[in-house]
């Protein structure tokens, strides 16, 4: 859109000879309708409601028409959300089952939004998840510590090299972004192949459990403890699959956080994210941001696949993410890059992920995410735009969207 497509008030003009978007005309070159609708570009930032109130909007409209789709499956729209609820929400215990699903996405969603807050396109999360998990198998098979190690010292290795593990698979992207001006969404994208093909050989060979595609199980020693394991204490607590893993997000949450709006990194990032040539301008070394991002970003989403490695699978095998990485882009865009609305996002995509066992056809869940990927990024319009409306051959009415 060029400057001269703009009114004097910042009102969308259309080409000459072309229709007002108030729709068809009666034939004499007038409107059938008194009122026109017209776009105006945002010269303001929107208050701060406002993004969640449009992730919301998306996530209703995205349900809506999810439910048509049910519907013409053969299926009864109403009662498949409602199971749904009832299978992630209906009990202390499945409520639990949910927590366990959420758990990764927090930390994947953490990775996606400190990356896109510096405009840096991560789409590798899911080879970064892939990763940690392999580095944390690695401190058991190789093995670095010996299976009769203290879990107080076993725990905290794998949590090392998990993070170091998904931090290398971020650093590679990352250099190549800052060095070499590499698209980072290619190099991230092609990167998760290449993490999954690794993990397979180590999977079907060098690691195999007697020839199957997995590897031995862990020892008890490298398993993070479930709720669960207290129930002789705790009785309330048994059969609680919930683990260490989640205040291991929890605290990856308030970092994130503290990282992004409380220290002069995390404005430095804000900055170069905003605004580059500003940022350039005043000193700041983008290169080197873009490769710390990277690797911070991919340190995250180790981390995720070290807990659910020992927390949930407890062995290095193929199936251990739904796709997780991929989910976490959603989470990241539906929490508007909050660190705080990543938890809540996360646990409503954990429902879906959890109730998805049950569903049929085994696909809705997957539809519905998809469904509401495209409607977050439609919804990005009304970010960027005003829809207002005013009469025809009047003043404007002041009635905005």
């Amino acid at each position: 859109m060029t400057d001269d497509e703009l009114t004097p008030d910042g009102k969308v003009t259309l080409p000459e000879g072309q229709a007002p978007l108030a729709g068809p005309t009666n034939g004499r070159g007038k409107s059938r309708f008194p009122f026109r609708i017209y776009l105006e570009p945002r010269l303001q930032e929107p208050p701060r409601w406002y993004p969640f109130a449009i992730s919301f909007g998306a996530v209703a409209i995205a349900l809506f028409f999810g439910g048509i789709v049910i519907a013409f499956a053969g299926g009864n729209p109403f009662a498949s959300y409602a199971h749904i609820a009832r299978a992630s929400f209906g009990s202390l215990g499945v409520f639990s089952d949910t927590i366990v699903k959420a758990t990764p996405l927090i930390l994947v969603g953490l990775a996606c939004s400190l990356a896109f807050r510096m405009k840096l396109w991560n789409i590798g999360a899911e080879g970064q998840f892939f990763l940690g998990a392999f580095g944390a198998s690695a401190v058991v098979l190789l093995p670095i510590l010996p299976e009769n190690t203290s879990p107080w010292i076993f725990i905290p290795v794998m949590m090392l090299f998990g993070i170091l593990a998904g931090a290398l698979w971020g650093f590679v992207p990352g250099f190549l972004k800052a060095k070499y001006n590499v698209n980072e969404i290619i190099s991230t994208l092609m990167m998760n192949y290449i993490a999954v093909h690794w993990n397979n050989f180590f999977i079907f060979a060098v690691w195999s459990d007697g020839g199957f595609q997995m590897s031995p199980v862990f020892p008890r020693t490298a398993w993070l403890p479930r709720l669960t394991d207290y129930a002789e204490q705790f009785p309330i607590l048994r059969g609680l699959t919930a683990h260490l893993g989640l205040i291991m997000a929890l605290a990856a949450v308030l970092v994130v956080w503290f990282i992004l709006y409380r220290s002069r990194w995390g404005y430095e990032i804000r900055l170069i994210g905003d605004n580059p040539k500003a940022a350039r301008y005043a000193g700041l070394n983008i290169q080197r941001n873009t490769i710390l991002v990277m690797m911070v970003s991919g340190a995250l989403a180790g981390l995720a696949g070290m807990s659910e490695i020992t927390g949930v699978v407890h062995r290095l095998q193929g199936a251990i993410s739904p796709g997780y990485g991929f989910t976490g882009i959603i989470i990241a865009w539906l929490a508007k890059l909050n660190p705080f609305a990543t938890v809540l996002v996360s646990i409503l995509f954990g429902a879906l992920i959890l109730a998805g066992r049950e569903i049929q056809p085994s696909g809705i869940p997957k539809m519905i995410q998809g469904i509401i990927l495209v409607c977050l990024i439609a919804s990005d319009f009304l970010m960027r735009y005003r829809v207002g409306i005013e009469r025809v051959g009047a003043e404007p009415t002041g009635e905005e969207a």
